[in-house]
């Protein structure tokens, strides 16, 4: 067994007042060996250390230390002291229930707000997939292919500077080189007129938004959203308080005027302008103005949740929902996590200017601020020029494993599962043959070792045909050919089961 860690200051129950100093403190150590919270190779404080801690003499200490070793319970070398022996003599015993006096061994019932239970039911695992990423997974980008020994380096010289000012409190917005270089950055890729005092880090976009619903909206508030649409969003806004209102997607992005309809009076909007989560459309030209025009009449924020459109294989690059904004109502959100890697655990809010001061007060107190020396990097990453260029690489990647998976549907999937082109991102989706639920194959293709994510699970209201969203970005061509055909005979069993019971 690998050795722990080590010495530390015991804490021992208290002593009875006639209890003989010697035995109490044997009885008191050898029980936490028993119950496991002296595990094995645990070092024991020094017997000097541990008489001044317990107000003892160091002779009481010695002779218990040497009674517990006679006995198989400690074991001592030279440089390591006393520690508790790899072997014991007794079996451990399982630690008593901890009970309050009066009360019984029955879990008391769970008690959540209304909020806390809408929260609990995050789309996000809480515990992180750690295997190697398999046909389909979605919404990774290709983790082998991020130069981490660049990203070392960099991080290795950050760390020999030993800036005191980044070991301290830093300021709420972010650190300031990191908010200039993505406002430079903003401006040349994305055509956005901002600077480093509109931009504001977060750890995620999902922390912006939910600082958005927070700060934005009241109890009762209308909020539009995507219909299909990321069911993470509709799950912050709800728990926030907000009237949810679905409005539909179809081929040319949020139909804008059916929203107005539902719900003129919303004061917020959630959309994915440049690639719709989770059908991959883009926001026509004549609607991205509808949707200013009312955001202004309406005195309403529209949050721009823009989290891949880096990645586009074919024509110009889009501009950005805010660079067509002339009143200050966009809210635009990027991230790093599937531009560089999900662990950074880094993104960014650029702000209408009225909101950057406010934003920045509510996240130092809800949140501080994200660690200073994680963003010092990545400042020096994008500074120097690594993020543009990893950025061309990726692009050039990601549309060549787009390619190879219309191929493989071409060659496995047939009328089965329907692809459209793939134009941009790191996921698309694809249309199962009528009747076939999506759940299904999803349940299925998981018993296979398959990672897929239903259609259905993205709808508030919409009824469209059920479909699946497939990630292309974390697998290489050979891997996605493989999942592909393993894929065919699932949907070709669903499909039959579908049949028989139409039947």
């Amino acid at each position: 067994m690998s050795r722990r860690a080590a010495e530390r200051q015991l804490s021992l129950p208290a002593r009875p007042r006639h209890a003989q100093l010697q035995r109490w403190l044997y009885d008191a150590i050898r029980a936490a060996i028993l119950t496991g919270r002296l595990p094995p190779g645990t070092r024991l404080p020094a017997s000097r250390d541990l008489a001044r801690q317990q107000g003892l003499s160091r002779g009481t200490v010695v002779l218990a230390y040497a009674q517990l070793a006679a006995e198989g319970y400690l074991a001592a070398a030279v440089g390591r002291g006393s520690y508790v022996a790899e072997r014991l003599p007794d079996p451990e015993i399982p630690p008593p229930p901890r009970r309050r006096p009066g009360h019984s061994a029955k879990p008391a019932p769970m008690r959540l707000s209304k909020r806390g239970l809408m929260l609990a039911q995050s789309p996000f695992p809480p515990a992180a997939n750690r295997q190697p990423a398999t046909a389909f997974r979605g919404g990774q980008p290709a983790l082998d292919r991020f130069p981490i020994e660049l990203w070392t380096r960099i991080a290795a010289r950050r760390s020999r500077l030993r800036q005191a000012s980044l070991l301290g409190d830093g300021d709420a917005a972010g650190y300031l080189p990191l908010r200039r270089a993505i406002a430079e950055y903003l401006a040349v890729a994305r055509g956005l007129d901002c600077d480093a005092a509109s931009v504001l880090i977060t750890a995620s976009v999902q922390q912006g938004l939910d600082l958005c619903a927070r700060l934005l909206l009241d109890p009762g508030d209308a909020a539009w959203m995507e219909d299909p649409g990321y069911p993470a969003a509709r799950l912050v806004l709800a728990a926030a308080g907000a009237k949810v209102i679905a409005v539909p997607v179809d081929g040319e992005g949020l139909q804008v005027a059916e929203g107005i309809r539902r719900a003129p009076a919303a004061k917020l909007a959630y959309v994915t302008p440049a690639h719709q989560a989770p059908l991959g459309v883009a926001l026509g030209l004549e609607r991205r103005l509808q949707l200013l025009r009312w955001a202004t009449a309406a005195d309403a924020y529209l949050f721009e949740d823009d989290y891949d459109s880096e990645y586009r294989f074919h024509g110009r690059p889009l501009a950005a929902l805010k660079s067509l904004d002339g009143s200050d109502r966009v809210i635009y959100a990027g991230t790093f996590s599937k531009l560089l890697f999900p662990g950074l655990r880094l993104a960014y809010l650029a702000l209408p200017a009225a909101l950057a001061q406010p934003f920045a007060a509510a996240l130092s107190l809800t949140a501080r601020h994200p660690p200073l020396p994680t963003q010092a990097i990545l400042a020096d990453f994008i500074a120097e020029g690594h993020f543009a260029r990893h950025l061309r690489r990726m692009r050039l990647l990601y549309a060549e494993r787009a390619a190879a998976l219309q191929a493989a549907a071409v060659r496995h999937w047939g009328e089965l599962l329907r692809l459209p082109p793939i134009e941009a991102g790191l996921e698309t989706v694809a249309w199962l043959a009528d009747g076939v639920a999506d759940r299904t194959v999803v349940a299925a293709a998981a018993a296979a070792g398959i990672e897929l994510r239903g259609l259905s699970r993205y709808r508030i209201k919409a009824q469209r045909g059920d479909g699946l969203v497939l990630g292309f970005a974390a697998t290489d061509p050979a891997g996605i050919d493989r999942g592909a055909r393993r894929l065919a005979g699932i949907l070709v069993e669903c499909a039959s089961a579908t049949s028989a019971d139409q039947r």
